[in-house]
């Protein structure tokens, strides 16, 4: 039976994956994604800040908050920006770190669900943001038997309760 056609690609050939987000202060919020992403804004205005991304075919652009409401950043689980392997996202933790980002989950490798090594951030406004790297089939191998999570910087692992 062909299946080619069931279920089509909706958009084929994309070249660009574009996401824009309100933030509560975007003065602060353009220095931290100038910082997270490594590029200057393209465009910054007193409403709103575009990054263009070439390397991750990204457009981001970030916008005022105009309604002085608290802003809702449940609705937005998080942001997922996959990185080539275990150093990558060590090296993205130290970079976070230097940057005064504020650290949710340190570099850590976990079995639980997806096998991958991740950090968590959070950036100005309070959207969590994941920085990863799958596995390859031989960290996949090393997984312990209990399934818990390898921190991968020494000194991040939580502390015992006394």
């Amino acid at each position: 039976m062909d299946t080619t056609n069931q279920n089509p690609v909706m958009i084929p050939d994309a070249q660009e994956f574009h996401l824009s987000f309100r933030v509560s202060n975007l003065a602060e919020s353009t220095r931290f994604y100038e910082h997270f992403l490594g590029v200057a804004p393209k465009q910054s205005t007193a409403r709103f800040s575009t990054f263009i991304v070439p390397h991750l075919c990204l457009n981001l652009v970030i916008l005022v908050n105009d309604r002085g409401e608290a802003l809702d950043t449940y609705s937005l689980y998080h942001v997922g920006l996959g990185v080539k392997d275990r150093a990558a996202v060590i090296e993205s933790y130290h970079r976070a770190m230097a940057a005064g980002a504020e650290i949710v989950k340190p570099p850590r490798t976990t079995w639980r669900g997806t096998p991958l090594h991740e950090l968590w951030l959070r950036d100005p406004t309070g959207y969590n943001i994941e920085v990863y790297a799958r596995l390859t089939d031989a960290e996949l191998a090393e997984m312990p038997a209990d399934q818990e999570s390898f921190f991968l910087v020494a000194g991040t692992e939580p502390k015992e309760n006394a």
